[in-house]
């Protein structure tokens, strides 16, 4: 597709580039916010700023036309959200983040064809919340081949990969005005160091440093600093704050032998591609024994007229929520979708609950084919805004004259700790898939994790592996499934619960193998998953923290962490509800 650069000129945003380039996207144009008149760097949340004097050289270097505007809001929006949960919200009014959105409708306005932006987020959930949600916005699809990588790995790629990129700002403890103008080559041994004597990120992650790139394999001719001014901010004996200011630059040819291979991570950790192996031996001895695909047979069945509801503390689950049979009414599957939202809203409010307080839906459908697939999502969008449920979508064999199901679980969310945060990842990147509907990849209500059905989706690309491997898509599915756990909860959980959909019984051998062990576990043979997968996973983890009664003081209580118990298939420490 083609695409624009969101560029800072430093390290994180031209780097990103390569990796857009590696897999055949077309750099047209480059976008960036900078400072108004005067002022070298501003206190923004969002966007590097210092460093824009040179930032004209970075778009000639790149040979491509470069947009800008000035930063005109503040940092309005600080939460961990940002924009509304209410289906239909758009930005905050006066946030800064409202400034890339002007600028990035610009640049549409004057290449209509752009599809994507490039986005050098590593670990700044801040900054990719916000970049997403203007892309959501803008029908512009977020390419952050960064996102999620380890630090140190990713500094000696792009070392090995030529970048030249030098200090331009330092703010960390350990680094000094000597260390302005050095490159990350220069620079990896003290970052390594400081990294292990005080947790500094290498990468910058924390604000440590900002960087300005002088060359990298997409440039067309490397920059010169001809001349710079150191510019104390802050004196501090142990962390200074300090920049270069650029006072002259020019550009320069290169030479082509500079352009290094840009290296793609592999697509599995090592641990999975073991459990590929595994699995990929026992795919050949089932098959070797006889056995064949065996789809779930259609067999008649009835469904209750009304919704099962249970309400447990703070707690709603409900279930079995359709369009009346008895009706005999043909109404389009997109209006059965808001149909059902409209029944669950009225459900939800009869308990003092609202659409956003909802942690998971489980949607079920007569058939997950493209069409369906996109005019069930199209509706279901319309009652969802920033945040919403995490889901898993299946395609079952419903009663004649249903053909959409919803069941959901709900909580009723503390105002004043709101205790419910959201993973809703919508990039493309080499960590796991982005979400392909309207959804949360995970939703955590304290002290639970849900997580969405995950399947074996290849991040980049968000295609299925060719040819079909289940051995490959079970891999998958299980690291795409532990990288959305820890990035969900930075300590990670402990999985109580875990559901795989299949579309083939002799599937499940294979699937019950690789699984989880002492995990309360259910296998459910359906008639289609998203996308023609043949595995989806769904879990629901416990962060592994307790409230529990002080031994000392009556009546007060405190706060544990220890791993959940099971006892032939009971929890202790841990009260789970399934509604059916």
């Amino acid at each position: 597709m083609k695409y624009v650069a969101l560029l800072s000129g430093g390290k994180d945003s031209c780097y990103n580039l390569s990796h857009c380039n590696a897999h055949g996207h077309e750099l047209v144009a480059a976008a960036t916010l900078s400072p108004p008149s005067g002022k070298d760097e501003i206190d923004s949340y969002l966007y590097q700023t210092v460093g824009q004097d040179a930032i004209e050289f970075v778009a000639r270097a790149l040979d491509i036309p470069l947009y800008r505007r000035v930063i005109q809001g503040d940092s309005i929006e600080q939460n961990a959200e940002y924009g509304s949960r209410s289906a239909g919200g758009g930005g905050v009014m006066g946030d800064e983040t409202e400034d890339l959105y002007t600028l990035l409708e610009e640049v549409k306005v004057h290449h209509p064809d752009v599809q994507g932006v490039s986005v050098g987020a590593i670990l700044s959930n801040y900054q990719r919340v916000r970049v997403e949600h203007v892309c959501r916005r803008l029908s512009l699809a977020p390419l952050a081949y960064l996102w999620q990588r380890d630090q140190a790995e990713l500094l000696s790629e792009m070392i090995a990969a030529g970048m030249q990129s030098v200090l331009i700002k330092v703010a960390g403890i350990g680094l000094t005005t000597k260390h302005l103008g050095k490159n990350l080559h220069e620079m990896q041994d003290t970052l390594t160091r400081l990294n292990s004597l005080y947790g500094l990120h290498v990468c910058g992650e924390g604000g440590e440093y900002e960087s300005l790139t002088l060359d990298s394999p997409l440039f067309k001719r490397r920059i010169v600093l001809d001349e710079t001014e150191v510019v104390m901010h802050t004196e501090n004996d142990f962390a200074p704050v300090a920049y270069l200011r650029i006072k002259r630059a020019s550009l320069h040819p290169k030479d082509s032998s500079t352009n290094k291979k840009v290296e793609v991570p592999p697509l599995l950790e090592d641990r999975f591609a073991e459990l590929k192996d595994t699995i990929e031996s026992l795919v050949l001895e089932v098959n070797s024994s006889g056995g064949a695909y065996a789809p779930p047979t259609n067999k008649g069945h009835s469904i209750p007229d009304r919704p099962l509801i249970r309400a447990i503390g703070s707690w709603l689950a409900v279930g079995n929520i359709h369009k009346e049979p008895s009706l005999g009414l043909e109404i389009t599957l997109d209006h059965e979708v808001r149909d059902c939202f409209l029944q669950l809203q009225g459900i939800l409010e009869s308990h003092e609950l609202r659409l956003q307080d909802v942690a998971n839906i489980t949607l079920l459908l007569p058939s997950l084919a493209p069409e369906t697939f996109a005019m069930a999502n199209k509706a279901y969008a319309e009652f969802f805004g920033t945040s919403p449920p995490s889901r898993a979508c299946v395609g079952v064999d419903l009663p004649e004259g249903v053909h959409v199901m919803l069941e959901c679980i709900a909580h009723k969310e503390n105002t004043d700790t709101k205790t419910r945060k959201a993973l809703h990842v919508q990039g493309l990147s080499y960590w796991a898939p982005a979400n392909i509907g309207p959804y949360s990849q995970a939703v955590t209500v304290e002290p639970y994790v849900f997580i969405s059905g995950q399947i074996g989706l290849l991040p980049p690309s968000l295609t299925l592996p060719s040819p079909s491997s289940l051995a490959l898509e079970i891999a998958l599915v299980f690291q795409h499934t532990d990288r959305v756990i820890r990035a969900a909860n930075n300590a990670g959980g402990h999985i109580v619960l875990s559901l795989y959909w299949l579309t083939d019984t002799v599937d499940v051998i294979s699937v019950r193998r690789a699984c989880e062990k002492k995990t309360p576990t259910l296998f459910l043979v359906v008639a289609s998953l998203p996308r023609g997968a043949r595995v989806e996973k769904q879990v629901l983890v416990h962060t592994g923290e307790f409230t529990v009664p002080d031994e000392d003081e009556e009546d007060t209580f405190t706060q544990i962490s220890c791993t959940p118990e099971f006892l032939f298939g009971m929890c202790t420490r841990l009260h789970v509800v399934l509604v059916r």
